[in-house]
């Protein structure tokens, strides 16, 4: 009896489910589930929530859903209510607030006599903390600055140092592509990168065309991986000795991508759809040292 008493413990804790409303609070940014608490909330609407920096304004991404406790990590902080008119033009205020707030600031780090590059403010929707981002090159001792600032805002003040790459995703830009950043735009979190993922992109190894406007390696490297790997898999690879239609010889060139291969027989380089050629041995593995990441 007390075994089945526990089974059925187990059982509704594995059917616990929660209402939640995916917030995102900048673009590109994460985005993150609150408690609908009895809201409704739409794709066009903003909402006011209670984070852990305090009362926040942030976009509606995801609708109301029901998710498991494994797609959660609780306990969930409220949706307080969806935004009002009167909420978004208070936020548009905030924003006009923090263009004012990066030139004071940058005044004071100057007065301070400060090796620090300002970035971004930020207000919390209930003004009651407001937040420097810069970036330097090593540790700033900025204790007089933040009480400086605190006597001027009249608020509660961070100083929050970030790196390069995160400057690109607060400054946005064009990346060599001509398309707006990645990470400023749909990547909400930055991931490892490595050379070996040009190298099996056929990408030049030149630092300077797969490198971003950052100076690290760039974004799009890594999500692009995955579909280059399982095209790459389905195709012969370079100094392969395959059978063709015309004879045999060696793989020189390969397109992962297009699923084409160049080949080479009797002197004369030929272009061959993949499922036109038949591997007949493959190449001996060489050492690979370019496996450099950057995170």
């Amino acid at each position: 009896m007390a075994e089945e008493i526990i089974n059925d413990t187990e059982v509704a804790l594995e059917k616990e489910s929660y209402e939640v409303i995916g917030i995102r609070f900048k673009d590109g940014g994460k985005t993150y589930y609150f408690d609908a608490n009895g809201c409704a909330g739409t794709l066009s609407d903003f909402a006011i929530v209670e984070t852990s920096r305090g009362v926040e304004f942030g976009k509606v991404c995801q609708a109301n859903k029901i998710v498991s406790k494994d797609d959660i990590v609780p306990p969930l902080r409220p949706v307080i209510r969806i935004a009002t008119d009167k909420d978004i033009k208070a936020n548009e205020e905030n924003k006009k607030k923090e263009a004012e707030a990066i030139k004071i600031c940058q005044q004071k780090i100057n007065a301070h006599g400060l090796e620090m590059k300002l970035i971004e403010s930020e207000y919390t929707f209930d003004g009651a903390k407001l937040t420097f981002y810069f970036t330097a090159d090593g540790r700033i001792d900025f204790r007089e600055l933040v009480k400086d600032l605190a006597s001027t805002f009249k608020t509660r003040i961070e100083l929050r140092q970030i790196g390069i790459r995160d400057e690109a995703k607060f400054m946005g830009g064009l990346g060599v592509c001509g398309r707006p950043f990645c990470c400023s735009t749909f990547l909400p979190d930055f991931c490892q990168v490595s050379i070996k993922m040009a190298k099996e992109q056929n990408l030049s190894l030149n630092s300077s065309k797969i490198s971003g406007a950052c100076g690290r390696l760039m974004c799009c490297l890594k999500f692009e991986h995955d579909t280059y790997a399982q095209e790459i898999k389905k195709t012969p690879p370079v100094d392969a000795t395959v059978k063709t239609p015309d004879g045999t010889g060696i793989v020189t060139e390969i397109s992962p991508l297009a699923g084409t291969v160049k080949v080479v027989i009797n002197d004369a380089v030929k272009s061959y759809h993949r499922d036109e050629v038949k591997i007949l041995s493959l190449p001996k593995k060489k050492a690979d040292s370019s496996d450099e990441s950057e995170e």
